[in-house]
């Protein structure tokens, strides 16, 4: 996948009725009901709020109420976000593996899979199943088993919806060409930032009282 050009722009305002704002203020983002998301992705989304809301439960499911640990739920979406060259997802989960504690040279090693990096067998087995089925749409038995020694069946149930949303995702953001917001110090997949410095943590959406404010503060200088 490549950067494509805005095709769908954020929702403009004079086109915000009640269900737009409904979709604006799904994350418990302070003011956004009113004012707008701060999220450009939320904003494209706006567009189409019946499927915006239907996708929303789906997805708040997989990012912050999933069965599987946080670890492994990161793995896999930054090694999906790296297979298909999803910048805008990269960006933020690198903020949300930092926020966890992984660190700069685990992310890094996620850009060369499974066999690389100093990983336990549980995050190979994460890895190796995100790479399996972007590649042949299918889980081997034996990763299928080896799944099965660290994760019960909800948890990898959760594991393989997770492969598919931000396959998903990244196939809709690049199609609409969703921008990295304006005020974000965009974190490339080298782990270079736009100003230099490193990489920030990141806040999942209502993982505070002050999220948004608070990934918003880590933008430009």
């Amino acid at each position: 996948m490549t950067e494509t050009t805005a095709r769908i722009l954020p929702l403009p305002e004079e086109e915000w009725t009640d269900a737009a704002r409904d979709v604006f203020a799904f994350w418990g983002e302070p003011g956004a009901r009113d004012k707008g998301s701060a999220s450009n992705m939320v904003m494209v989304q706006a567009h189409h709020p019946k499927l915006a809301m239907a996708y929303n439960v789906f997805g708040k499911h997989l990012l912050v109420e999933s069965t599987l640990p946080v670890r492994p739920r990161e793995l896999v979406v930054l090694r999906t976000a790296w297979r298909l060259k999803s910048a805008y997802e990269w960006h933020y989960h690198v903020g949300y593996a930092l926020k966890i504690g992984m660190t700069l040279e685990e992310i890094a090693a996620v850009k060369d899979g499974p066999d690389a990096g100093n990983w336990n067998e549980q995050d190979r087995a994460v890895l190796s199943a995100v790479d399996e089925l972007l590649s042949e749409n299918h889980l081997s038995d034996a990763t299928w088993a080896r799944l099965g020694q660290h994760f019960d069946k909800r948890q990898i149930m959760d594991l393989v919806f997770t492969i598919g949303n931000y396959t998903m995702l990244s196939w809709t953001i690049a199609a609409f060409g969703v921008q990295l917001e304006e005020h974000v110090n965009k974190i490339d997949f080298d782990l270079k930032t736009e100003t230099g410095e490193a990489p920030a943590t990141g806040e999942r959406p209502g993982e505070s009282k002050d999220w948004a404010a608070n990934n918003a503060a880590k933008g430009k200088k």
